[in-house]
């Protein structure tokens, strides 16, 4: 007798473990998927630390190409032809309706939206420049073009917001220019003209 008790016994002992194992099993795959997931989510969340975005805006759909220039306070300059200068770096270069289709599953989309953005990862004490170059014009209609520049930390802070317009190509204008003081803090804005890409030019 004692021997069929410790026959079932040890039966019901190997079903145990074998359930058990099933269930830390479960238990491991739940846990590497949750934490894939959670990897594929953090991997979006690129952190650029920035300090100032500047953007600038055209009409949606509008075929035209309109290009940021902006000058930091060592002269650096971040436009099309060079996107990273010191701490600024031109994150959006935006060509009109050129090249604004991207692929989805398959099918071509077409993104309407025209925008450049710059972002400054770091503020150095001095002068920016912040420039509009009309760089190709189908129109002879002057082009609208909008300005924003943010501050972004502690809090985000709404240096300028403006609209310009631009007459056509080879047309440059000085949409804003900001001080930045020893304490990072953003002053004495004004739109007094610079230009920028004829000084670079004049320079080589």
């Amino acid at each position: 007798m004692r021997h069929r008790i410790f026959e079932k016994n040890e039966e019901q002992d190997v079903f145990t473990d074998l359930l058990f194992n099933a269930l830390l099993g479960f238990a491991f795959m739940f846990a590497i998927a949750f934490m894939m997931i959670n990897s594929s989510e953090e991997s979006g969340n690129i952190n650029t630390n920035a300090e100032v975005l500047i953007s600038v805006n055209w009409p949606d759909n509008h075929p035209d190409d309109v290009d940021a220039v902006v000058e930091d306070p060592q002269g650096g300059l971040v436009w099309y032809h060079n996107r990273d200068t010191g701490l600024m770096h031109l994150d959006r270069d935006d060509r009109g309706n050129l090249a604004d289709t991207i692929n989805i599953d398959g099918d071509l989309v077409f993104n309407p939206i025209n925008q450049e953005t710059v972002t400054v990862r770091g503020l150095q004490s001095g002068e920016y420049v912040v420039n509009l170059l009309h760089y190709k014009s189908n129109f002879n209609e002057p082009l609208p073009v909008t300005v924003k520049v943010e501050k972004l930390n502690p809090t985000v802070e709404l240096v300028y917001y403006g609209k310009h317009y631009l007459n056509g190509v080879g047309d440059e204008a000085t949409a804003i220019r900001f001080f930045v003081d020893g304490d990072k803090n953003i002053s004495q804005t004004n739109q007094i003209q610079k230009r920028l890409l004829t000084n670079l030019i004049n320079s080589k």
